[in-house]
């Protein structure tokens, strides 16, 4: 009995040291192979840089709080985008506009151009210059849309980041508007200025657009009184005397009085130089085509351009004649 006892102790003994040694092994192996106690965790691996770029900020006026708003580039394009071209037009014409926007603020950024600024500002958020919306303004006027709209503009600017459009190494006159008639028109027949870049170039894909017409009707008293004239009494209105490159009115007459087309346009607050006019009792009835000066890029003739399958630069160097696409960095130092 005490031999037996003696050998089931023993026993006991080696089964409880094999257990311990089994529990012990995976540990033993982690010390010898693994990674130590306090060893620190590798480092996450960092973002790859952005290429260097010129950090460069616009002040805006903005004219509704009458302040001056300093932001970045890309942000400042990102909210002229997103006011002066829908979010519904195609990808392709939204980077269009995005290169026209940037390239527009550059070239102010880089001479005094000759429309008086508040202390301080480059630009207006108005007409006189580009039209900016920043992101208050946007979800005021987008609501549930927001979203998906800045998404899809911010991608735009994003895909053309820090890209201009230039003509002999310099940023081009980025001029732009709504519809053409059927054709954009050459620069010096709506201001002063010949560019090179800016002559006349079919269009007819905007004869699509839901701004293609328009019609207005006006007294006689009124027309009569806006234009600084006196109609006739043999019931006609004017005569044209001559066109543009871009087929619109280049000049007519009233009863003696000639006026410049761009002079009507602006009196009688129509959307283009290319009208039309009837008399229908004591009304005149005004027909135009086409939405906007006419000079530089139809935009929604770059969103049928893009939806036949034309790229943003395709897109611009068929409005733009002979222009280049250049890195902001070019003239940077202009500034």
């Amino acid at each position: 009995m005490i031999k037996g006892g003696w050998h089931l102790r023993q026993w006991m003994i080696a089964t409880v040291a094999l257990f311990t040694l089994i529990l012990l092994i995976p540990a033993l192996v982690v010390l010898a192979f693994g990674e130590k106690e306090n060893t620190p965790l590798p480092a996450e691996p960092q973002p790859v840089q952005a290429r260097d770029e010129p950090i460069v900020e616009v002040a805006v006026y903005r004219s509704k709080e009458k302040k001056v708003e300093r932001l970045p580039l890309e942000q400042y394009v990102v909210g002229v985008v997103a006011a002066e071209m829908p979010a519904e037009f195609e990808m392709e014409a939204l980077k269009a506009q995005a290169l026209t926007a940037r390239t527009y603020i550059v070239k102010q950024l880089m001479h005094n151009q000759p429309i008086q600024l508040p202390e301080g500002a480059n630009v207006t958020d108005t007409v006189m210059h580009q039209v900016y919306y920043n992101d208050e303004q946007l979800k005021e006027r987008w609501g549930i849309s927001y979203e998906w709209k800045i998404k899809k503009i911010k991608e735009a600017v994003e895909a053309t980041r820090g890209q201009i459009l230039t003509y002999n190494n310099e940023p081009i006159e980025a001029a732009f508007f709504s519809t053409s008639n059927g054709y954009t028109e050459n620069s010096e027949a709506y201001w002063q200025n010949a560019f090179p870049y800016l002559t006349s170039v079919e269009s007819p894909w905007d004869a699509q657009s839901p701004k293609f017409y328009e019609q207005v009707t006006l007294s006689v008293r009124e027309f009569e009184q806006r234009l600084g004239v006196k109609l006739p009494k043999d019931g006609s209105v004017g005569k044209v005397l001559a066109r543009t490159p871009g087929k619109r009115v280049a000049l007519v007459d009233i009863n003696g009085k000639q006026l410049t087309g761009r002079e009507v346009r602006e009196k009688l607050q129509l959307k283009s130089t290319d009208f039309t006019w009837t008399r229908q009792g004591n009304h005149i009835v005004v027909t135009t085509k086409g939405y906007g000066h006419g000079v530089g890029m139809s935009q929604y003739g770059a969103n049928f351009l893009a939806k036949q399958g034309k790229t943003y630069k395709e897109i611009v160097q068929y409005y733009y004649r002979g222009v280049q696409i250049h890195d902001v960095s070019l003239v940077a130092s202009k500034f």
